[in-house]
């Protein structure tokens, strides 16, 4: 019976290894070679007019949630605060001075240790989940490379690669943009997903009362992403 069971498990494996690569051969790109130039940041700031870049840059909040309104934020930019919320954490971090802040269970202080292991959390989800938020207006950050690559409709997309910084350096997206230069969709390569060239839609854009546009959804294969209840506005509190 146990060597019935161990033949069992050693099949299932050789096959669950064949499907992943199947799928990878099916799916997986190779991601863009392209050198970086002048055109390719002509496209970008393109982009980033589209999506009226100044009024996101004096936008001082920004509201929205991720995975299913699982996590929740609040973000003071001007302060380069924010407040990170799922399950019974609260958690308050600062951007620019990562041993601030403050992180609560039910309420109540979190101390020691677990403080450290929960902001350290907090902070990965910020990181993550307002990529999905903001990413078309951090393409001219510190350490990225913008590079331009040719499509078979005679359009061009903006390939940007995030050379330093984030929880994942080495990351690059290939935008896709309409007539305007509003993003469409990207695709992904990413240390996290082993399958090169994933698209994911950028959907639903919405402009806010600070004037900037701001997404709603993404679509990722037969997945989607709600971005909850977006918000950016200026004032402490909003009318």
């Amino acid at each position: 019976m146990i060597k019935k069971i161990g033949k069992f498990l050693l099949v299932a494996f050789i096959l669950l290894l064949v499907v992943a690569g199947t799928l990878f051969a099916l799916l997986h790109e190779s991601r863009p070679q392209n050198s970086p130039s002048i055109e390719a940041d002509a496209l970008a700031s393109k982009m980033l007019t589209a999506l009226n870049y100044e009024a996101y840059k004096n936008t001082r909040f920004l509201e929205w949630s991720f995975t299913n309104n699982k996590h929740h934020y609040l973000w003071d930019k001007q302060e380069n605060l924010v407040e990170v919320n799922w399950d019974a954490y609260t958690v308050i971090l600062n951007l620019k001075v990562s041993n601030l802040g403050e992180a609560l269970k039910n309420g109540e202080a979190i101390v020691g240790e677990e403080k450290k292991k929960i902001m350290e959390k907090a902070r990965t989800y910020f990181n993550n989940d307002s990529f999905w938020l903001v990413a078309p207006y951090k393409v001219f950050d510190k350490g990225t490379q913008r590079s331009l690559v040719p499509f078979d409709n005679e359009t061009y997309g903006l390939l940007v690669t995030y050379t330093t910084g984030g929880d994942t350096p080495g990351d690059s997206y290939l935008w896709v943009l309409d007539e305007e230069g509003i993003p469409q969709s990207f695709k992904m390569w990413v240390k996290i997903i082993p399958i090169g060239g994933l698209e994911a839609t950028w959907e639903g854009w919405q402009v806010m009362d600070s004037g900037a546009l701001l997404p709603a959804s993404h679509q990722l294969g037969p997945f989607n992403f709600s971005m909850g209840e977006v918000k950016g506005f200026n004032s402490v509190i909003e009318n």
